[in-house]
């Protein structure tokens, strides 16, 4: 077996990072106090409609970039396997894990029209297209929403605080009260999360 030790940063190190540690878990669960207080009917209504979605035989496209794009893969993830609960696996697709697809159309067209052109391509009436964006105005994520819309899917988003495009366009948009990246994202995976064992629930 082989033993790793770990270098000696010294007691003022050490002190520095457990107290920035704490500093940051802080942050995160005020935002998640915060989410509690403010988000709770619109977590419920878009648990409510993907759930509806899926009941119907329907399916659901996320897609967003980055941080954003992780987390469309790990909802889908969650819902074409399993959550927390046996059940049927649900047709949920991420837009975001092709990279054949991402990088003929951004080397194609143009890497606004990544999402746009695969809702196009997926996407039917009676579906839904959810657009996670921590800015809210991303532009590929905003005309997928609007390509959704124009097809006669319904249309959710998950952003931060900040009133951008896509609060103004999605039917639900779940806006995290914050404006700090990391704390954004980590609240949207928790919504993530949230959804899916309220989507087994129902099932």
């Amino acid at each position: 077996m082989i033993t790793l030790s770990l270098p000696d940063l010294g007691n003022e190190t050490q002190v520095y990072m457990q107290k920035k540690i704490a500093k940051l878990l802080k942050e995160s669960i005020d935002v998640k106090n915060k989410l509690l207080e403010s988000g709770l009917k619109d977590i419920e209504k878009l648990a409510s409609a993907m759930s509806e979605t899926l009941k119907l035989g329907h399916k659901i496209l996320l897609f967003g970039n980055g941080g954003s794009a992780a987390d469309s893969m790990h909802i889908a993830a969650e819902l074409v396997g399993r959550f927390k609960k046996e059940r049927k696996a649900f047709p949920v697709i991420a837009l975001t894990a092709n990279v054949s697809t991402l990088t003929a159309l951004g080397n194609d067209y143009n890497f606004e029209y990544l999402f746009e052109r695969q809702v196009e391509a997926f996407g039917n009436k009676g579906d839904m297209a959810i657009g996670i964006s921590t800015s809210g105005s991303s532009k590929n994520v905003v005309a997928g929403i609007l390509k959704a819309s124009k097809m006669g899917l319904k249309t959710a988003a998950l952003t931060g605080n900040k009133i951008g495009e896509l609060s103004k366009i999605a039917d639900i948009c779940i806006r995290v009260p914050s404006s700090n990246t990391p704390r954004i994202q980590e609240a949207h995976i928790t919504i993530g999360h949230i959804v899916c064992e309220l989507i087994e629930d129902v099932f």
